[in-house]
């Protein structure tokens, strides 16, 4: 199986590896609040955030600036969400692509490589 964003490989060049962020609730502290009072008040969901490590791996120069561009292009703002399914076929849906860094430099032997963290949100409901 391989994993992909709003069905597009995006990742599948190198090893890549899935890992979600924090879940829970999320909390004002009444301290915070005027007049402050004890404990703390639910504001709501978490954020379901999903993050992509990896390295895109290339034969070229070009066809590695290919698979960045082919990344760089689900950017948009606002975000467009669509569904993640990682390499088990875990799926994640109305996931929103909002952010991709880079880690370089680029390796350069027989392939071309550089690594990444791209990160997914699920925007909860307010």
């Amino acid at each position: 199986m391989a994993s992909s964003f709003k069905s597009l490989d995006l990742f599948g060049s190198g090893p890549h590896r899935f890992r979600m962020g924090v879940q829970g609730v999320t909390l004002l502290e009444n301290v915070d609040m005027s007049p402050p009072a004890e404990s703390a008040t639910v504001v709501g969901a978490t954020d379901l955030t999903v993050v992509v490590e990896g390295r895109l791996a290339a034969s070229t120069e070009s066809a590695l600036w290919d698979l960045r561009d082919a990344i760089s292009d689900e950017l948009a703002s606002p975000p467009a969400p669509g569904t993640l399914i990682d390499l088990h076929g875990r799926t994640w849906a109305d996931m929103s692509f909002i952010e991709y860094e880079e880690h370089g430099p680029t390796d350069r032997g027989r392939v071309r490589s550089l690594g990444y963290t791209a990160t997914f949100r699920r925007f909860a409901e307010v």
